[in-house]
């Protein structure tokens, strides 16, 4: 059996070891077009930000560890082509030029993503930058070293992270957004105000509801971001608006959704034969609206390329769907949701309720308790949970996990009133959060 992986970070490298685990026989070929493999480019605000020294530790495999496997590893190799119904490929040697033909009987389409640029006045202009892979995180490094005013563009969980590493770092930092709130597409306005409240009380400026028109520069290097609603002197600009997935390849070749993303079924496949996708560069079952969605994170990525290999022959083991489950860290703010936001599932249509508990997380005679608030979101009629956020200054992410399970499993809002979660005063009360959402909406 001849595989051949195109792409190689998250979704690649974990179809890449699980396929060699599998099926030892099977002769596999990966072409990557960078000279590294599976950056965890969430940790990027944090190598920024200095909390990283070391970054080789946002790596967990490499090209060698690859070849120990006896994988076929082409680094600087870009595919051009795919042809899935010749079952060929054509590719660059980006070291040479050369370029020449491969087949196989198995592909694997795990290019990613890339992030979204926009055709503004004044682009070309030099420290406009992006946040994605390795070369930029450096690059955005040794910029930031001369930069007093830095810019960013895009209110999303990298924007974030970036805008909370430079204002630590003595920078003075502005967030440009056109939606009216940060994390608008994660979080509630309860939730993302309280954020917003801490990156003023930090000096960071919000230019919410402003869509960046134009960049003007000095000396052919960008000086000032014009909006339409005002302008920002700055000495770097990072763009954070987003991602898109990499899919031009087979355009016109497999399903896709409106924006480009493979649509693949339970076992990964595609809709063409013998190609599989995963991660960044594709589409799966979202559960709490049972369509297909667009959502790239790394857990997702590691899940479906685990899945291809074990599909990879027959159908085996089926994909649950996911959630979308996300978690961020904004200063004293541990924050994570799960699911539908209120907004986004009004938008979907659907008739909901909501039910938000404000409490300590621990009994008040304990020595130190801090406060969390915790929303549920459920329909209105089948009482089925859809989403939830949470924020505290203590850690209480892992309830959002816990919510992920139950909408996974379809569980209502009022089962959730009595699920069996253990009391110790050192961690919580006898009644859990999560139980009183699901008492509170009874």
């Amino acid at each position: 059996m001849k595989v051949v992986v195109v792409g190689c970070t998250h979704a690649g490298t974990a179809s890449i070891v699980n396929i060699a685990k599998l099926y030892p026989e099977a002769k596999i070929t990966v072409y990557e077009r960078n000279d590294n493999i599976s950056f965890l480019s969430c940790g990027i605000a944090l190598y920024v930000g200095g909390v990283i020294k070391d970054p080789n530790g946002l790596f967990y495999s490499s090209p060698e560890a690859l070849k120990e496997l006896g994988v076929n590893t082409k680094m600087l190799h870009d595919v051009l082509e795919i042809n899935t119904e010749n079952k060929k490929i054509k590719v660059k040697n980006l070291k040479t030029n050369e370029e020449f033909e491969d087949d196989y009987d198995k592909l694997i389409l795990t290019t990613g993503s890339w992030p979204i640029q926009p055709k503004i006045e004044g682009y070309e202009l030099e420290n406009i930058l992006l946040s994605k892979n390795f070369q930029h995180s450096n690059t955005i490094i040794e910029k930031a070293k001369e930069a007093k005013n830095i810019v960013v563009i895009g209110a999303g969980y990298i924007g974030v992270e970036l805008v909370e590493a430079f204002e630590m770092g003595g920078k003075q930092v502005t967030l440009i957004d056109a939606e009216e709130r940060i994390l608008s597409k994660y979080l509630d306005k309860e939730f993302t105000d309280l954020a917003e409240a801490t990156f003023k009380e930090k000096g960071v400026t919000l230019a919410l509801k402003e869509l960046v028109t134009k960049f003007e520069g000095e000396n052919g290097k960008v000086s000032k971001v014009i909006t339409d609603k005002g302008e920002y002197q700055t000495d770097l600009v990072i763009l954070c608006i987003g991602f898109k997935p990499n899919t031009y390849l087979v355009e016109n070749q497999v399903d896709m959704l409106p924006n480009k993303a493979i649509k693949v079924n339970e076992y990964m496949q595609t809709s063409a034969k013998d190609v599989y996708a995963a991660g960044d560069s594709c589409a799966i079952v979202y559960n709490p609206t049972g369509k297909h969605k667009y959502i790239p994170l790394a857990t997702n990525a590691v899940r479906m390329g685990t899945l291809v290999a074990l599909n990879l022959v027959e159908p085996k083991v089926k994909y649950m769907g996911t959630q979308g489950t996300s978690g961020i860290k904004i200063y004293n703010h541990n924050i994570a949701s799960t699911g539908l936001i209120e907004n986004c599932a009004i938008d979907e249509g659907l008739k909901v309720e909501t039910v938000t508990v404000k409490d300590n997380v621990r009994p008040e005679f304990m020595p130190t308790y801090e406060e969390a608030i915790l929303k549920v979101v459920f329909e209105k009629e089948s009482r089925r949970i859809l989403g939830a956020q949470i924020i505290s200054n203590a850690d209480m992410t892992q309830s959002i996990n816990t919510i992920s399970v139950c909408i996974q499993n379809k569980m209502t809002i009022d089962e959730l009133a009595f699920v069996d979660f253990f009391f110790q005063p050192h961690y919580n009360k006898p009644w859990n959060l999560l139980n009183m959402a699901g008492q509170m909406a009874r």
